[in-house]
């Protein structure tokens, strides 16, 4: 089931925070960093791919493009 966008960006935020051991401050500001690059413009286009299954690989993508110094 679809979630809302900012659902989604929350989903990946604590994904981050679980799977990748990032702070919740760290986590948020990944998830800025994305959302500043439109990394979730299509998810703002298109609700219907805010599913926890995309939140579980944005999440991965995320954090390999923007977590890493």
């Amino acid at each position: 089931m679809p979630m809302t966008y900012e659902q989604h960006l929350d989903e990946v935020a604590t994904l981050l925070y679980e799977r990748y051991e990032q702070s919740e401050k760290a986590a948020i500001k990944l998830v800025m960093a994305a959302q500043a690059d439109d990394f979730f413009s299509g998810h703002d286009d298109d609700p219907s791919i805010c599913t926890p299954e995309r939140a579980a690989a944005d999440a991965r993508a995320v954090y390999r493009k923007y977590g890493k110094p």
